[in-house]
């Protein structure tokens, strides 16, 4: 069974320093490693990002000169992640997404893959920012990991979560060389869905922006081209 005991000094965690802007110290992954019941934090990771892409068509007329009637979203590519590690004797990423990979079986490559995985996400909310934004600390989730017994936080510990669903590793790379002693398993994965665990999504999410607000009144920071479903463009 991949070894990533939360007992094993490889993974202990340390201390995060508490600011204002996000820092990556405070940016824990999760996923269902082969061989352990329920998420698992992913140790040793060295890179964790997303990107995401959609292309936006133009709406012109004939006749109308050289305007543009309207901006028209496309389709949203796949999200892709990048998911980088150290390679552990014991515990590379094939295994610690869920593949039986490494000591655990006998899956090697992509090819190999049949099922996809899921992710999470927890960008831990440090306690100088709850302090001072608590109505906005509080729409945020409890850390599942929280504090000890031992331990004497200022704030209950919370964090932004998000979760990346029905993933697909499409680029797997290693590379042993010569002048490093570390090996680094760099890997790019392609997400199916990105929700945040608990809130219902669909055509009417509140997403902002909208031209009327919640309680009738005007909307805040929406476009002049539709306010009121008006013909004119009222300058500011």
């Amino acid at each position: 069974m991949a070894n990533v005991s939360t007992s094993n000094y490889l993974y202990r965690s340390g201390t995060a320093p508490n600011t204002r802007a996000a820092v990556s110290q405070k940016n824990k992954i999760y996923s269902f490693t082969v061989g352990v019941g329920g998420l698992q934090q992913l140790g040793v990771i060295s890179e964790f990002g997303f990107d995401e892409s959609r292309t936006i068509d133009p709406v012109r007329g004939v006749g109308y000169g050289d305007m543009i009637a309207e901006l028209v979203p496309s389709v949203t590519d796949p999200m892709t992640l990048t998911l980088n590690k150290t390679l552990l004797y014991t515990a590379n990423l094939f295994q610690l997404v869920g593949y039986k990979g490494g000591i655990d079986g006998l899956v090697r490559s992509l090819r190999h893959h049949r099922w996809p995985f899921d992710i999470k996400q927890e960008l831990v909310f440090s306690e100088l920012a709850s302090l001072q934004d608590p109505n906005g600390a509080s729409i945020a989730a409890t850390v599942t990991t929280g504090p000890t017994s031992k331990d004497n936080p200022i704030v209950t510990p919370r964090a932004l979560l998000t979760f990346f669903e029905g993933c697909w590793m499409n680029s797997y790379s290693a590379s042993f060389t010569s002048d490093s002693a570390i090996v680094a398993e760099n890997s790019s994965v392609t997400v199916t869905d990105i929700i945040d665990g608990v809130s219902q999504y669909g055509e009417f999410i509140d997403t902002g922006l909208a031209p009327v607000s919640s309680n009738g009144g005007p909307g805040k920071g929406y476009s002049l081209r539709f306010a009121n479903n008006s013909n004119t463009v009222v300058p500011l």
